[in-house]
């Protein structure tokens, strides 16, 4: 009997079964390849302190990050790329690197750079999840992540500060939506009828940006308009995790939104809280450690404890 597999990672909202988008890549590749995962999703009872999630555990190992945890499925012979030429295997290569350099900083300033976004959507959200005090501490942790792997990767001379590199994300970001849709065209899956490793990668980048409203929705509005991008994200959440989502009503849906306005008021009340919390004490005035009053003895007590020392 194969050892068992769980997959924790952050849950879903919006019709998605997880609104994260590494841990949207390995949950659509395990159902292309038919790989069992038993997934969890992370409530209040985690106790990670860094975010680095999807994690996928076994009897004897653990392993994170979309790449390996695909490498290691394949290992266990769930392949959803056995039908693919070599060719395509390039291919594939070579669109994962072209979504990480050109869309994936464009969907990590939607969700935890971009003001509004994150401080009514993502923040409240994933702090709703996380146990308190860590709530209060590990979305701004993975904000400030974020913000430097985009300056890792774009904030190159004479750019260096998000401000100035922010319109050059953008404009590559819909370059590179045009590029998937022109190579998807009106085919199924980007090779085919069989959904592969790179369609995995694309709807996990694309399905959060399509589906997860936003008040800032620059990206969106450009992705709305390829059809068949669109048609693509829906195609696979209604083949292959109708049952898990059980579906949402639009009524369900505002009653969603309702309850995250509510939760993003009393988050924000929160962290306004402790910040004035910490700005008074770093204002308060200091004050000299005071000293210990000394205790003057009487001669007698002198004498006695004079006497307590000398005794064996």
């Amino acid at each position: 009997m194969a050892a068992p597999l769980e997959l924790s990672c952050w849950g879903g909202g919006w019709g998605l079964p997880s609104i994260h988008s590494e841990s949207l890549v390995v949950m659509a590749y395990a159902k292309f390849s038919g790989a069992p995962l038993k997934v969890s999703f992370i409530d209040n009872t985690w106790r990670g302190s860094r975010g680095d999630v999807p994690i996928l555990t076994t009897e004897d190992n653990t392993v994170s990050q979309p790449a390996k945890i695909l490498n290691f499925l394949r290992k266990q012979k769930y392949n959803a790329d056995y039908e693919l030429s070599a060719k395509q295997g390039a291919d594939t290569l070579a669109y994962i690197a072209l979504l990480e350099e050109k869309l994936l900083p464009a969907v990590l300033h939607t969700f935890w750079v971009e003001s509004d976004n994150y401080f009514t959507v993502t923040k409240p959200w994933f702090a709703s999840r996380i146990p308190f005090p860590l709530s209060l501490i590990l979305p701004g942790r993975m904000s400030r992540g974020a913000l430097n792997r985009i300056l890792l990767t774009r904030g190159e001379p004479p750019l260096y500060r998000v401000q100035e590199v922010e319109a050059q994300i953008y404009r590559d970001a819909k370059e590179c939506l045009n590029l998937l849709s022109n190579r998807l065209g009106t085919s199924q899956f980007f090779f085919g009828d069989t959904p592969s490793t790179l369609d995995a990668y694309v709807f996990g980048f694309l399905a959060p940006l399509y589906k997860v409203r936003f008040p800032k929705v620059q990206l969106q509005e450009h992705l709305k308009q390829l059809s068949n991008l669109c048609r693509f994200c829906d195609d696979i959440l209604d083949s292959y995790f109708r049952l898990s989502l059980g579906g949402i009503s639009p009524a369900g849906q505002e009653t969603v939104d309702a309850n995250l306005q509510k939760l993003t008021q009393l988050v924000n009340k929160e962290s306004n809280l402790i910040e004035k919390m910490d700005d008074n004490l770093r204002q308060s005035p200091q004050l000299p450690p005071r000293k210990l009053p000394t205790l003057k003895l009487t001669p007698a007590e002198e004498e006695s404890n004079s006497l307590q020392r000398l005794s064996p």
